[in-house]
């Protein structure tokens, strides 16, 4: 459920008033917020927000060798929340900053690109979330040179949680110290990329927004303006045939740009040795693949990472 404006401001005021991000940088993403207490939530509840998925993954992520005034992030709700949130801060500070610890140019947020775009409706330099992606990234790279003119990020995978499900990360699965399973056997990504492809006609949202989302891997010209079922067909045959390494990862990137990869996160589930929720055991496993990205080379291939080498500079200046 989206914040009414009482509660917009109240959660704004809540993070500009937190002494935690003196001269910090402050990066709002998606995720749920905490709970209300008495109707209200407290600051105490906001200390422990980085301990709150999706908060927690990204904290997880900052580079190991960043040791000092690491980032302080937010869990904000979904990403028009996440909008509204960054210009609220924004406005609220302008307004006024006698008690306000932030840096205003040390603000930043986060949101999945997803198949549906959101419009950006203050007075920002991007109209919109596929107009910001285009600039970020060329192909499947992050383009350096603009990314500095961004304040708002949108992810260069459909989702945050697509980034869970890269091949790299298949090593993360095979060396947790709990057994994670996907249809009952031990989790093998490629299983999963099998079933996204397989199921992807079945998602109307997908269906109504492909002529648009399509154009999200033009750069691969054997699947430029194909329609949603030449595409499922035309990935699979290619997939099953080639045997170039290189090859199979961008046909499996351009999937994970179009499909959505969060109900298959929710499918990866524990053995019988788990006692806790499920979902405990994916927020555990999510913060193993965080320190697999907080060790990554900061490199535009390693989006993540290099959005954190990016942010370090601010620090640095």
């Amino acid at each position: 459920m989206s914040f009414n404006e009482q509660e917009l401001k109240e959660h704004c005021l809540k993070i500009i008033q937190d002494s935690r991000i003196r001269n910090k940088i402050v990066i709002l993403c998606e995720g749920l917020i905490p709970s209300k207490v008495e109707g209200r939530r407290s600051p105490q509840l906001y200390k422990q927000m980085e301990q709150m998925p999706d908060a927690n993954f990204y904290n997880a992520c900052v580079p190991t060798w960043w040791k000092q005034y690491r980032p302080v992030f937010f869990n904000c709700g979904d990403r028009n929340d996440v909008l509204n949130t960054f210009f609220g801060i924004l406005d609220l500070h302008n307004s006024d900053n006698s008690k306000s610890f932030l840096s205003p140019d040390k603000l930043f947020a986060i949101v999945d690109l997803d198949i549906q775009l959101a419009n950006i409706k203050e007075n920002y330099k991007f109209k919109n979330t596929d107009d910001i992606f285009y600039s970020i990234y060329n192909v499947t790279k992050i383009n350096e040179t603009d990314l500095n003119h961004h304040r708002i990020w949108i992810t260069g995978l459909i989702h945050k949680e697509a980034y869970f499900l890269k091949p790299d990360i298949q090593a993360v699965f095979d060396n947790h110290i709990n057994c994670s399973l996907y249809k009952e056997i031990p989790v093998n990504l490629e299983n999963i990329y099998l079933d996204m492809v397989n199921n992807m006609t079945n998602d109307a949202d997908l269906q109504i927004h492909w002529s648009r989302v399509i154009k999200r891997i033009s750069h691969l010209p054997n699947f430029d303006s194909m329609e949603i079922d030449k595409f499922q067909y035309s990935w699979q045959e290619e997939y099953e045939n080639n045997q170039n390494l290189h090859n199979k990862n961008q046909l499996i990137n351009a999937l994970l740009m179009l499909v959505k990869s969060k109900e298959y996160w929710k499918q990866i589930l524990p053995d019988d040795n788990w006692t806790h929720s499920p979902y405990k055991f994916r927020e555990q496993l999510s913060l193993e693949i965080g320190k697999f990205y907080s060790k990554q080379d900061c490199i535009v291939e390693n989006h993540i990472p290099f959005f954190f080498k990016t942010l370090y500079k601010l620090i640095e200046e």
